[in-house]
C-alpha cells in the first residue's frame, strides 16, 4: 500500500503543500535562500507522491502537515497560488493588489512584468517562482522591502539584485528564477517606497 501511494501522481496541490512547508522552513531559517531554489524547482519537476517526500523529511514542517489539502474554501487567503502565465503574448500585475504569498510566472515567447510598489501584502514572506523560455520576466518591489533570490540561466540570464530592509519587520520577497534562451530580473524600483508600510503591517499582521 505503502509503495502504491508513493507511485501516485502528484496534484498540483501536493506540490503547492510541500512548497509552503518549504517556504515556513526558510522563513524560521531552517533553509538558506538556495536550498529552498533547489527544493522548489524540485518540488515543480516532480511526478509522483514519492518524489515529493524526500524533500521535507528533514524539516519538523512535515509533521505538522495534512495528509491532504483543505478544500478551497477553507484556505487562508495567502495559501492562494498566483499564476501569471504569458505565451507568445504579454502579462502585466500592477497597481494596488493583493499578494499572495506565492506567484509562479512563466514566460514563453512573451514577457510577464511583476510591479509590487503599489502592492498591499498579506503576509510577511512573498515567493516569487519565475520561468522565461525565450522570453522574459520583470518583478520590481519597492525600495524599502526585502528582496532576496536566485536561479540558474541556461543561454540566459537571471539578475537579482539583493535588498535588505531598514525595518527588520518589513515584507521579503524571494525571486527564485530560471531562464532558458530568456530572462529573469528583479530589482527595487527608484523612487518607490512604501509610505504606510509602518500602519499597513500593523493593520495586516496586528
Amino acid at each position: 500500500m505503502d509503495l502504491q501511494k508513493h507511485e501516485l501522481r502528484a496534484s498540483d496541490a501536493d506540490r503547492d503543500r510541500i512548497a509552503d512547508i518549504l517556504r515556513d522552513a526558510m522563513a524560521e531559517g531552517r533553509l538558506t535562500a538556495q536550498e529552498h531554489a533547489d527544493r522548489i524547482d524540485a518540488v515543480y519537476r516532480a511526478r509522483t507522491v514519492g518524489e515529493l517526500e524526500p524533500l521535507v523529511r528533514d524539516l519538523p514542517a512535515v509533521r505538522r502537515a495534512a495528509p491532504a489539502p483543505a478544500p478551497l474554501d477553507e484556505q487562508p487567503v495567502p495559501g492562494v497560488v498566483e499564476k501569471l502565465i504569458a505565451v507568445f503574448s504579454s502579462t502585466t500585475r500592477r497597481g494596488r493588489w493583493r499578494v499572495g504569498a506565492r506567484t509562479h510566472a512563466f514566460s514563453l515567447f512573451g514577457s510577464v512584468e511583476i510591479d509590487l510598489t503599489e502592492a498591499l501584502f498579506e503576509q510577511r514572506l512573498t515567493v516569487i517562482n519565475a520561468t522565461s523560455v525565450f522570453g522574459s520576466v520583470d518583478v520590481r518591489v519597492p525600495e524599502n522591502i526585502t528582496l532576496r533570490g536566485n536561479g540558474t540561466g541556461v543561454f540566459g540570464s537571471v539578475e537579482v539584485r539583493a535588498l535588505e530592509a531598514a525595518d527588520p519587520e518589513a515584507p521579503v520577497v524571494v525571486v527564485n528564477g530560471y531562464a532558458v534562451f530568456g530572462s529573469v530580473e528583479a530589482r527595487p524600483k527608484r523612487g518607490k517606497w512604501v509610505q504606510d508600510l509602518r500602519d499597513r503591517l500593523r493593520k495586516e499582521f496586528g
